[in-house]
């Protein structure tokens, strides 16, 4: 079975305190986009999980999300694993706040829990991606949503549509646990008007979503050209320019396809990763049953 997966933006990340189990309670809004991997799940004979990537940056074997998901699967249903082979061809940058590897892990439980015929229902499947990362279960749903707590309570929003998105990943990685320690070191961090954002999301104010638009990780991570590049997508008519996740990658909304091919031509002569890609309402296509 082969799906294509979408990467995510963070509209709004937020983080209001630390749960009982140690973990981040988190508020965010998020928004997929058609910049996709490719994930291809068959079913074997080996009685392993067994994953192959098309970037060898991308760990193989158990340090690898896609495996942590898989064993996730086998381990919640009780399902025997008979063996597994999991190919990623990866299109969404890496270490940059775009939760390809997320992505590529619900593409995983998606396929199994279609050829082991789980008939684990929607909440089901995205409580395993939940013990997996905090993006899988979006990940799993994709389009707009708020999503809060460790990522597995999700609201649907209104869809934002027809919008063009320039992803700029400056060449650095962001890890997304030094990250965390870093938030949690901070002193004084200025929170989100959340109230607002989800307001606006809720009933369609587009120009009140982006003048609301935040990213609580922006005041801890340092991205030296991030000024730059947020000025670039202004220049040329970004309706919105924040961070996305823990960064480094930062994103511009457009309104007009034109704009946002002249901002992506513009960074292209001075970034590698640099890509244009349209909002979706859905986070997982399937390619061939």
């Amino acid at each position: 079975m082969k799906v294509r997966v979408s990467a995510k933006i963070n509209l709004m990340l937020d983080v209001l305190g630390t749960l009982p189990d140690g973990y981040h309670s988190l508020f965010m809004l998020m928004q997929s986009v058609d910049c996709c991997d490719v994930v291809t799940v068959q079913r074997t004979e080996s009685g392993r999980i067994e994953v192959q990537t098309s970037d060898a940056r991308v760990p193989a074997g158990k340090d690898n999300i896609a495996y942590k998901a898989a064993d996730a699967f086998f381990c919640a249903t009780g399902i025997e694993n008979t063996g597994v082979s999991i190919a990623i061809e990866k299109h969404i940058p890496m270490a940059a706040g775009l939760a390809g590897g997320s992505a590529d892990a619900a593409g995983v439980l998606y396929c199994l829990n279609t050829l082991f015929a789980a008939r684990l229902s929607d909440v089901a499947l995205r409580r395993v991606g939940e013990s997996v990362g905090a993006d899988v279960p979006f990940a799993l749903t994709g389009g707009t949503a708020l999503c809060m707590d460790k990522g597995g309570v999700i609201a649907p929003l209104l869809p934002l549509t027809d919008k063009f998105v320039v992803l700029c990943k400056p060449d650095m990685g962001v890890a997304t646990a030094g990250a965390y320690r870093q938030l949690d070191a901070a002193e004084h961090l200025r929170h989100a008007d959340r109230t607002a954002m989800l307001y606006a999301a809720h009933n369609g104010d587009y120009p009140l979503l982006c003048e609301k638009a935040a990213n609580v990780f922006e005041q801890v991570i340092e991205v030296p050209s991030r000024p730059h590049i947020k000025g670039v997508m202004r220049a040329c008519g970004a309706d919105l320019t924040l961070m996305s996740g823990s960064g480094p990658t930062v994103y511009g909304l457009f309104s007009e396809e034109e704009a946002a091919k002249q901002c992506a031509e513009r960074l292209q002569a001075e970034f590698r990763d640099v890509h244009i890609c349209k909002t979706v309402s859905h986070a997982i296509e399937t390619v061939e049953a």
